[in-house]
């Protein structure tokens, strides 16, 4: 791992000068960047207790509406990256579907020359109605959190979130003909007894679960080294109600962090693991992260950014955009920091 500092986004980003790099979507680790991770709003309606608590919600500065990307701008970006060959772009938020047009959003960006996967990951709150409007809009994909199956627990810890609307949710969106894949932060304390049933519950949904270990983010405010549940555990209870584990094979060209494994008695069952914190992925990260007011990351565990929105509203040309964001792959470092230095930033900011 490098070494980490903390460097503004910038405000005011001068216009990139010199040639246009011939492959700006390769780093200098031989990583080449294929997939776009694009929050399209800081606003939330939870308040998950490791994301943005009430508690932490009062500090919080939600962007004004004015500093946050417009649908052109957004389509702008979105078709540059595709041009330079990002091939998959996954919305996020805050909550991606609070965002006011949202379909009218999916729509345009799937009709961008280029981009073969559009994806969200949500809290399903509002799916129950939007599946169907999104799926016809091009939207292929949605990933669900989902991290009990406790309706109680479930609405303490989201803050205000609703269990039957998010199972809901994830109903309706496999009636639209989405594949659907569920999302639980594993923690000791709120889940570490119901890992096979958050298993079984998404596969009678037609749903993939996903566990993802905790992530010490803002500054690690929110995170304890005792709440996190390893992969490693993770898959031992597994194993131990289900039987053996056996990785799924995958391509790992535009896939995301979580690596799959089958049940070895029934492979048609899978379940996808995002170890950051204990197995790290680093070394063949593919992405990228765009903030809601246009903050380009190359990686969650740093806090350094480009302001890809200063630059467009500055009169930046398509290939000021290219040799900005061969400057952003370039700097990407080999992996993040989290055991040593967590970043600043929230999650609620970056969408994950």
């Amino acid at each position: 791992m490098t070494g980490r500092a903390h460097l503004p986004v910038l405000g005011q980003a001068a216009k990139p000068t010199g040639p246009v790099p011939s492959d700006p979507l390769l780093d200098q680790f031989a990583r080449r960047i294929r997939y776009l991770r694009v929050s399209v709003t800081d606003r939330c309606n939870y308040r998950c207790s490791y994301c943005m608590p009430e508690s932490l919600a009062g500090d919080l500065k939600f962007e004004p509406r004015s500093a946050v990307l417009t649908f052109d701008e957004l389509e702008r970006i979105a078709s540059v990256f595709a041009r330079l060959g990002v091939r998959k772009l996954r919305l996020t938020g805050g909550e991606p579907t609070i965002r006011r047009g949202i379909v009218d959003l999916v729509e345009r960006l799937a009709r961008v020359p280029g981009i073969e996967q559009l994806v969200m990951t949500t809290n399903g709150h509002l799916l129950a109605e939007l599946a169907a409007p999104l799926a016809r809009a091009g939207l292929s994909t949605v990933n669900v959190s989902i991290d009990t199956l406790d309706a109680d627990k479930f609405h303490r810890v989201t803050g205000r979130g609703d269990l039957a609307k998010v199972l809901a949710g994830i109903d309706a969106a496999r009636a639209a003909g989405m594949t659907v894949k569920t999302n639980a932060v594993a923690l000791n304390g709120i889940n570490e007894t119901e890992i096979v049933a958050l298993c079984e519950a998404a596969w009678s949904r037609g749903a993939t679960p996903r566990f993802i270990e905790h992530m010490p983010m803002s500054d690690g405010a929110l995170y304890t080294e005792g709440s996190r549940i390893a992969a490693v555990t993770i898959r031992t209870a597994i194993e131990a109600e289900l039987g053996s584990l056996v990785p799924a094979p995958s391509d790992r060209r535009d896939a995301g962090p979580a690596r799959y494994w089958k049940l070895a008695r029934d492979p048609d069952r899978e379940v996808g693991i995002i170890s950051a914190m204990t197995e790290h992925f680093c070394d063949d990260c593919n992405r990228l992260r765009l903030t809601a007011t246009g903050a380009l990351h190359a990686c969650l565990g740093h806090d350094d950014a480009l302001s890809l929105r200063d630059l467009v509203r500055e009169g930046a040309s398509d290939d000021d955009l290219v040799r900005a964001i061969g400057g952003a792959v370039t700097g990407k470092r080999a992996g993040h920091t989290f055991d040593d230095a967590p970043p600043a930033k929230h999650m609620i900011k970056i969408g994950g």
